[in-house]
């Protein structure tokens, strides 16, 4: 007697529940007596299903009538998406999500009921994401930095599933450390996290950031993570502490806790738009002789002029530079336009000494108010509770 076929279109064979290709289906494995046995006897394959992956969503295979082996899965590069199994063997889950625009190959090793294996392999193609996230890491990568320098991300895109971004950020440290994600808004306005120490950091600390952010929805509109990203540095063998007063017109540099020299300074004229910040600025950069004009910061045309060691405290336009129109004036009265200005020859040894993520303390009475926490680095002017509650895993 002839028996039909029907042939399945290729297209569906990645929504359908997998066998070997070699295992006869159960409608045609020859009946025999015995009952459980029968099955046993004949070597049944394993029912093996694999949930199509989508982006966003980690992939899932899954077994009746017998357990999985083996569950292999890799991207189009050969990377291997690692995964858990569960359930005595019924059911495997990936470690990482299904990432948009990638390939994987999902291959399957499966143990039927009689013992007997069998291997099924599938490949699938997830679309592109329609809109991808980047973003920017500070500082740099293998740099050395000062004792006050956050691990900081800014992000092209708006980021509304902070919680599930912020899980995957894990960082390591050399030495033991106290630390938190604490979420702000750039000077520029776009979304920040910042990772700080409770204190200042251990000199010599290594740390270590691992974005594993790759397959991430940023969450209403703002794209995806289609990739990880991995940075370090390492915090100085020297605890440099820069000392600012504004009322009594001077700078004291500390190493390790112990004072080794004071510079006289001018800082912002009191009573108007050009007084200084107070609290602790980072320093960001190093820029050398740039140009400062003032309409830039909103003072008008009270000067453009070529300046010389710029040292950047905060993005809103607070330096620490030379200065030498402002030479009657250090150690004895601020009369700068905000910045906190020195001679030429103080500048240039200051400047040397000095390394990106030292932080500057800064007091006085007459000032415009704390620096902001995303104006720069002013995460340190929050209080340690503050600053946790920042976090998107600590509400």
């Amino acid at each position: 007697m002839l028996r039909s076929r029907i042939r399945i279109p290729l297209f569906l064979l990645a929504a359908v529940s997998l066998t070997a290709c070699s295992a006869a289906s159960a409608d045609e494995a020859p009946s025999r007596a015995g009952g459980a046995d029968a099955g046993a006897a004949s070597g049944t394959p394993a029912k093996v299903t694999v949930a199509p992956p989508a982006a966003g969503r980690p992939v899932t295979v899954t077994a009746s009538g017998g357990s999985l082996a083996k569950v292999k899965v890799v991207d189009a590069d050969g990377a291997e998406l690692t995964g858990r199994t569960a359930g005595g063997g019924g059911s495997w889950t990936s470690d990482r999500k299904a990432a948009p625009g990638a390939s994987y190959t999902v291959e399957v090793t499966s143990r039927g009921a009689g013992g007997k294996e069998t291997t099924s392999r599938s490949t699938y193609a997830i679309p592109a994401a329609g809109k991808v996230n980047k973003l920017t890491l500070a500082p740099g990568k293998n740099t050395t930095v000062g004792v006050a320098q956050p691990l900081s991300i800014v992000f092209d895109h708006p980021v509304r599933n902070k919680a599930e971004v912020e899980k995957q950020l894990k960082v390591t440290t050399s030495s033991p450390t106290e630390g938190s994600w604490g979420w702000l808004t750039d000077y520029s306005g776009k979304d920040r996290v910042d990772w700080r120490p409770k204190s200042y950091w251990k000199p010599g600390t290594k740390v270590t950031l691992e974005a594993t952010l790759n397959g991430t929805d940023s969450g209403d509109g703002g794209g995806w993570f289609v990739r990880d990203y991995r940075t370090g540095f390492t915090v100085d063998s020297v605890a440099r502490v820069v000392k600012v007063d504004l009322d009594r017109h001077r700078l004291t540099v500390e190493r390790d806790g112990r004072a080794v020299r004071t510079i006289p300074v001018s800082g912002g004229t009191p009573g108007g738009d050009k007084r200084s910040w107070r609290g602790t600025a980072v320093l960001m950069a190093k820029e050398g002789t740039i140009n400062m004009n003032s309409e830039t910061v909103g003072l008008g045309d009270a000067y453009d002029k070529d300046v010389d060691f710029s040292m950047r405290l905060t993005w809103s336009g607070m330096y620490a530079h030379a200065a030498p129109w402002n030479a009657p004036y250090f150690g004895r009265a601020n009369k700068s336009s905000g910045c906190i200005g020195m001679s030429d020859a103080d500048a240039a040894s200051f400047y040397a000494s000095v390394r990106v993520g030292d932080p500057f303390e800064i007091k006085g009475a007459d000032t415009k108010g704390v620096v902001a926490p995303g104006n720069g680095y002013g995460a340190w002017n929050l209080s340690w509770e503050q600053w946790k509650a920042k976090s998107a895993l600590n509400g």
